[in-house]
């Protein structure tokens, strides 16, 4: 293999810049009249050359697939769309994160405006676990749902679903989660990860799911004469887009084929949007400027999740279906402190989750596998993702949790790597008897057990992951998408390679850009965890702000912060920086490495 690598970085990785195809991306270039480095990485990214336009520019008309290709989605859409003209009850209930929170929110604002107002039913992170129960199913049949919609879950939930059959419920299932060969028996199932569905649409969030739904029913409506026959508009679609890219960047399924179609377009909604509840936490976190899929992840998508965190977990989707601005507001900055709360317990919670890895060396293990009874069931999910970081492994997070009849139970989160499927391991102990929950996503998911099979499941998820990976030890290989200057990294190009190549998330991640010999100036700690510098090209000239995130106490913050006069090639992603109104790079830092660490040009 050619091209410029790094042997091993300061996070221990070596980089690598794959050879390009010079003819390939020359023809590309010529045809489409784009930059080089825009075409570079179009071929680098394989996107054909037939489907190049499309890419470009997608269009709802043109790419969006056909809803109907989704196995149940036609008989479901014919039986809720008579549903709705007979008014028949409805109710739904969603999962208490983002993708849940903005599923629920637009399943209500379409049902809404077709006449039919459903609760919304959220449960407690803390008290009632992922998933659908008895309990909460008794709850909506007695306000007196006749059908009740689960999004974002209970694609796994057998006994539940059978319980509220019995009870004289329909259940839909609207879930983008992992299928079994078997399924429970609702009435309807329409998820892409069914193992008879050929749709292709695996990709899609459960609010992508939830919209395509949506795309179904409407046309259904319109085949009845429902809309004309009550002198009605039909349901706004696109002006659920918002929400639908807020939900697919949050939930980090994979940013490809209709998910990215939908995340551009949700985003350019995102800019004026018509939801009071989104534009008011928009306000409250304080962005300005563009917003783009790092907003979502990390600016609103937290504070969303925060509500359901502390104990408040219908604030999400209350905000996003409300259309009060009072209302709004409220729940913007009590989200907003919540946020604030979250971020204090879940410190804590890292620095003691990193404390157990050092004081028993699990650093190499398969799987870090963590866990105490005092630790806060909502925030396992966070400290796993951040450890999944810092070690570069999968990650599991237990904690303990009093159930209603004075009992405890063991729920937790896993974060993965690529190449360790974490939901697949997890159904797999829950088919063993190991677990009495578990599923998710190949990156992320979620368990419940009893507390005396913790150490059987830990050694469980040891096993199952060492297999997966083929071996103990994590190799870090990171594909450098270009080589730039400092000089050359100005605000007109990375908007041309926001704008072209955009938007970028799971599986379809930023470009990387490689600065070779460049200094560090004036590095410093900000925030406790992060550092802050300049840099500049190692001749001098222009200067950038760059900043490490969580970088304080690695390798890589280290040899950043004594900087001086040592030349280093940085690795990292580039933003537009709109402070005080002017627009300014600044680079978020992956990795580095000294210009004298041993490499091949």
């Amino acid at each position: 293999m050619s091209g410029f690598i790094v042997e091993k970085s300061l996070n221990g990785a070596c980089w690598v810049l794959p050879d390009a195809d010079l003819f390939a991306v020359e023809h590309v270039a010529r045809r489409y009249d784009l930059p080089e480095v825009v075409a570079r990485l179009l071929v680098q990214r394989g996107v054909s050359l037939e489907d190049i336009p499309h890419f470009l520019k997608p269009t709802l008309r043109a790419d969006l697939p056909d809803p109907f290709t989704l196995v149940d989605m036609e008989d479901l859409a014919v039986y809720v769309a008579e549903a709705i003209t007979e008014k028949r009850p409805m109710a739904i209930f969603g999962d208490f994160d983002v993708d849940g929170a903005t599923s629920s929110a637009v399943l209500y604002r379409f049902l809404k405006h077709c006449g039919v107002e459903a609760p919304i039913y959220i449960p407690g992170r803390l008290t009632e676990g992922y998933g659908p129960n008895e309990a909460a199913l008794a709850h909506l049949k007695a306000q007196g749902a006749e059908i009740v919609f689960l999004l974002d879950c209970g694609t796994t939930a057998f006994e539940t679903i059978a319980a509220g059959r019995a009870m004289g419920l329909d259940i839909v299932v609207l879930d983008h989660h992992e299928a079994e060969m078997t399924l429970p028996d609702a009435r309807f199932i329409v998820n892409p990860k069914r193992s008879d569905d050929a749709s292709g649409l695996t990709m899609l969030a459960a609010v992508g799911v939830v919209f395509m739904t949506c795309v179904a029913v409407n046309a259904k409506l319109r085949d009845l004469g429902f809309y004309k026959e009550r002198n009605l508009g039909e349901a706004p679609l696109t002006s659920f887009l918002d929400l639908v890219a807020l939900g697919t960047v949050c939930d980090m399924v994979p940013l490809v084929g209709v998910n990215r179609l939908l995340v551009r377009q949700g985003f350019v909604r995102m800019q004026d949007s018509h939801n009071t509840g989104l534009r008011m936490l928009i306000e409250v976190s304080k962005i300005t400027g563009e917003i783009d899929p790092y907003h979502a992840g990390f600016v609103l998508g937290p504070r969303i999740n925060a509500g359901s965190r502390v104990d408040r977990s219908d604030l999400g989707a209350r905000l996003l279906s409300t259309d009060d601005p009072e209302e709004a507001g409220s729940i913007a900055w009590l989200l907003e402190e919540c946020n604030e709360k979250r971020k204090s317990i879940q410190a804590e919670m890292e620095s003691e989750a990193i404390d157990q890895v050092e004081a028993a060396d699990l650093a190499d293990a398969p799987v870090l596998f963590l866990s105490a009874r005092h630790w806060h069931s909502g925030l396992s999910g966070l400290v796993a993702g951040r450890l999944k970081e810092k070690y570069a492994r999968p990650v599991c997070i237990a904690t303990f949790v009093e159930t209603a009849d004075g009992r405890f139970e063991v729920r937790g989160s896993g974060r993965s790597v690529p190449g360790v499927h974490i939901a697949k391991a997890f159904i797999d102990a829950r088919n063993e008897g190991l677990i009495t929950k578990g599923g998710g996503h190949a990156m992320a998911g979620g368990f419940t057990l009893l507390p005396e099979n913790l150490k059987s499941f830990s050694d469980f998820m040891s096993a199952h992951v060492a297999a997966q990976s083929g071996s103990n030890k994590v190799h870090v290989e990171t594909d450098v998408d270009a080589v730039v200057t400092v000089r050359g990294a100005n605000p007109a190009f990375v908007k041309l390679i926001r704008e072209q190549i955009g938007p970028f998330g799971q599986e379809y991640p930023e470009p990387l850009f490689l600065f070779q010999n460049i200094r560090v100036h004036g590095a410093d700690v900000v925030g406790k965890t992060h550092i802050r510098a300049m840099i500049s090209d190692w001749e001098g000239g222009a200067r950038m702000k760059a900043v490490a995130f969580r970088a304080v106490g690695t390798p890589l913050g280290e040899a950043l912060l004594k900087g001086g006069m040592t030349s280093f090639h940085v690795l990292g992603t580039l933003k537009i920086d709109n402070w005080g109104g002017a627009e300014k790079v600044e680079m978020h830092i992956r990795d580095a490495a000294p210009a004298s660490a041993e490499t091949v040009q």
